[in-house]
């Protein structure tokens, strides 16, 4: 292991640990206070990935999602070897932000667990969706040099906030293994968790391959 890929994999761990910070405990204070609302927190989620991705994108390429990480690798615009310590400092992340919540507000709304508000089909495939809309645009504005890579951020942030608007109230809007993992793992809640890991990385190869089978192809491609 190198010191620039440990640097790369602990700016994906910082970014992690603010993305489940700050988006699960927006939801723990909206449910004790209301103050948020649902569209507030879903804007939380989405400003969080948008100032995250401004801070590190230029460090690690801002993850911050094992399902992301492995949709670049397999689409062969991340390294393979690389991928287990990314993911690594992803769920370290992650975990230590459920830990930062659960000591600094209880074990309000399982912290911020994701859990099917609808039957657990619906909540897959809407996870699914989510993940393939949001891996299509993240390999748009990171691969494609046509795009415009200052927007990248924005894009993204907004992105997130969008599946959360929509995809929150049927399946809490994870699209991340590591976003969901962390908080169950600290407040002991397995039920259904499957779903946060099956459907976020099937949904991101979804949206990687789509977007690669429809970009046209640049100068000295075929």
């Amino acid at each position: 292991m190198t010191l620039m890929l440990a640097r790369r994999a602990a700016a994906e761990c910082i970014g992690t640990y603010a993305l489940v910070t700050a988006g699960c405990g927006a939801i723990m204070v909206n449910a004790t206070s209301g103050a948020l609302t649902h569209v507030g927190v879903a804007a939380v989620f989405g400003l969080v990935i948008m100032v995250m991705i401004a801070a590190t994108g230029h460090l690690s390429g801002a993850h911050f999602n094992p399902a992301v990480t492995l949709a670049f690798a397999v689409t062969r615009h991340f390294a393979w070897r690389d991928v287990p310590l990314y993911i690594g400092g992803q769920l370290l992340g992650a975990v230590g932000g459920a830990l930062t919540l659960r000591a600094m507000l209880g074990p309000v709304a399982n912290l911020g667990s994701t859990l099917p508000s609808a039957t657990v089909g619906q909540a897959l495939v809407a996870e699914v969706v989510l993940s393939a809309l949001l891996m299509f645009v993240i390999i748009a504005v990171a691969t494609d040099t046509r795009a415009v890579g200052q927007l990248a951020a924005l894009a993204i942030g907004g992105t997130v906030a969008l599946d959360a608007l929509w995809g929150g109230p049927i399946s809490g809007a994870s699209m991340n293994p590591a976003r969901s993992l962390g908080p169950a793992l600290v407040a002991g809640i397995w039920q259904h968790q499957w779903i946060y890991l099956v459907a976020p990385i099937g949904g991101a190869l979804l949206g990687a391959w789509t977007y690669q089978a429809i970009r046209a192809p640049q100068k000295g491609e075929q």
